[in-house]
This record gives structure tokens, C-alpha cells and sequence, in this order.
């Protein structure tokens, strides 16, 4: 499997969740009551599913191990696109780097959220599944001797 390939794949994959993803779910009407289950949140999430199993397929992840790689590449390309996003954006509004030096500790808080399992949920569990299923009929691979 090709890595690169992966990584442009991923990173397409994160803008078209964060941007055009997040557009069609902010058609969906907002939920008055609180919580984090809300239809948008959900509807987001199914989305997202759907387009990381289009992008796994198109990739041409054949198999369980090619189908992890996929997923977690996916996933650390968004976790670094979120990191480098952050540092930029403090950057640009206070021109100073003493100011992106104090932000940096809350960059960790944000990885122990619950939002970013979920990430690595809606990475990892539709490439794992279509992977899985574009190999099954795939004969296993032979050793090299």
C-alpha cells in the first residue's frame, strides 16, 4: 500500500468532513436541548463514516492490515491538521510566538477529549470494515522466502 498515497488521501478526506460535511449538518436544525448527543452531532458523524468508507474504497485499501494503516493515517493526518490549524490561527492573531508557546499545553487536554476517540472511531472502524470486505475473496499473501 502506498503511504503517500494514503496521506493525500487522508488529508482530502479531513477537508471534505471538516468543510462540506460540516455544511450539509448545519442544515440539519439545532437542537434546543443540551447535550452531546444531538441530531447534528450524530448526523455529522454518520457522514463521516460514509465518506471515509468512499475514500477507504477509493484508496484501494484490500485487507484488514492495508485498511488499519488507512485509518490510522487518516486519523493522525487530523489530529496534525488540527494541531498545525491552532498554531497557525494564534500565530496569525497575535503575531507572536510567546503567545503560541502558552497555547501549546491545551493541545493536550484536547486529545484527552471523548471527541477524539470518536475521530479515531470515524477513521479507523469504516476503513477497517470496507478493507476487510474488498478482501475477503483476496487469496492470503505468500511469504517471501
Amino acid at each position: 500500500m502506498n503511504v503517500e498515497r494514503s496521506i493525500l488521501v487522508a488529508f482530502l478526506g479531513n477537508y471534505l468532513i471538516n468543510t462540506v460535511v460540516a455544511a450539509v449538518v448545519a442544515l440539519v436544525p439545532a437542537s434546543t436541548g443540551g447535550g452531546v448527543l444531538t441530531p447534528q452531532y450524530i448526523s455529522f458523524v454518520v457522514l463521516a463514516v460514509i465518506v471515509v468508507a468512499i475514500l477507504t474504497w477509493w484508496q484501494g485499501a484490500r485487507g484488514l492490515n492495508a485498511a488499519v494503516v488507512f485509518g490510522v493515517v487518516g486519523f493522525l493526518v487530523a489530529i496534525a491538521t488540527a494541531f498545525v490549524t491552532g498554531v497557525a490561527g494564534v500565530l496569525a492573531q497575535t503575531g507572536s510566538l510567546s503567545s503560541v508557546a502558552g497555547v501549546l499545553p491545551n493541545f493536550w487536554p484536547f486529545l484527552a477529549n471523548w471527541s477524539t476517540a470518536v475521530l479515531l472511531g470515524y477513521w479507523v472502524i469504516p476503513a477497517v470494515l470496507v478493507g476487510w470486505w474488498k478482501g475477503r475473496g483476496a487469496a492470503p499473501a505468500s511469504p517471501m522466502m
